[in-house]
């Protein structure tokens, strides 16, 4: 049903060294880079960066949600390893949430920009 998502950020070049990096991970690349926006997918720009320096602060929530899906535990925990290393906020340590489904593994972060990613994955039971 979503073809793609976009979030804003303050500093563009630092959250396209930022997630070119974490991305990664998950098989996606910079895919497209244009004056005030840069797309990353797999085949196609599926997540976007949109400048938006009149942004609120970061301290405040935004009310953004981005869950991402990975294919094993083993990523989710390399993902918030390299995003904690980059300076992303825990919201979440990676683990299991049985409060959303017994086989539901994901970790929570936020970015610099105070963007609220999740990263899952479903272990079979």
């Amino acid at each position: 049903m979503i073809d793609h998502v976009s979030v804003g950020v303050r500093d563009l070049s630092k959250a396209t060294a930022f997630y070119t990096e974490v991305l990664g991970i998950l098989g996606s690349q910079k895919l497209i880079e244009r004056a005030g926006t840069v797309g990353f997918g797999k085949s196609y720009p599926e997540f976007w960066l949109n400048y938006k320096p009149e942004l609120v602060s970061p301290e405040e929530d935004n009310g953004c949600h981005v869950c991402l899906r990975a294919p094993s535990v083993e990523v989710i925990d390399e993902f918030y390893s390299l995003a904690m290393r980059l300076g992303a906020t825990s919201s979440g340590a990676p683990g299991f949430r049985p409060e959303y489904h017994e086989s539901y593994y994901a970790c929570f972060i936020r970015d610099a920009d105070n963007n609220h990613f999740e990263v899952v994955t479903f272990i079979p039971g």
